[in-house]
């Protein structure tokens, strides 16, 4: 068996759980498990070894996903949606309004690390703070603090822009 079937076989199953995490469908989980391995296997070379290579596997999935799905809405008609009081929510239920959800992943973009990691996997990719922690190998505490600070940061940016 190659090194690459090995890293298959051993991180198959992690990256399309995160996959599915992220999609919630098991057929896009699938798709983007797929293209997650050929891209790591294109680009075995920039692996610095720096983190964990499930990390560096999820990171590909995650980039591959919000891809996938910013080509996939390029395709959907448009649906005007009711505009709803902005301070009424929290950030994760705008998220849900794609108006809304476009100006946070604009602010979210704009985050510094690791803030901007921390923020995506607890509320896109719905990791616990038990999860984000061992992915930075840091404590359950910092993971949680880190996501409240981004939080606020996101937050503050969303008042100012109003």
């Amino acid at each position: 068996m190659t090194d690459v079937e090995q890293i298959y076989e051993q991180y198959f199953q992690d990256v399309y759980l995160f996959a599915l995490s992220l999609s919630r469908s098991k057929q896009i989980a699938e798709e983007i498990t797929q293209e997650t391995f050929v891209k790591a296997v294109k680009n075995i070379n920039q692996f610095k070894g720096n983190c964990k290579i499930s990390v560096w596997l999820c990171q590909i999935a995650k980039n591959t996903y919000f891809t996938y799905m910013d080509k996939q809405k390029r395709y959907e008609p448009g649906d005007p949606q009711e505009k709803i009081h902005k301070n009424s929510f929290t950030i994760e239920q705008k998220l849900i309004d794609k108006t809304e959800a476009l100006r946070i992943h604009k602010l979210l973009h704009s985050l510094k690390e690791p803030y901007k990691e921390v923020f995506t996997l607890r509320v896109f990719g719905e990791l616990s703070f038990d999860h984000i922690s061992e992915v930075f190998g840091r404590t359950e505490s910092w993971a949680r603090v880190t996501f409240h600070r981004a939080r606020n940061i996101i937050q503050d940016l969303l008042m100012e822009e109003n």
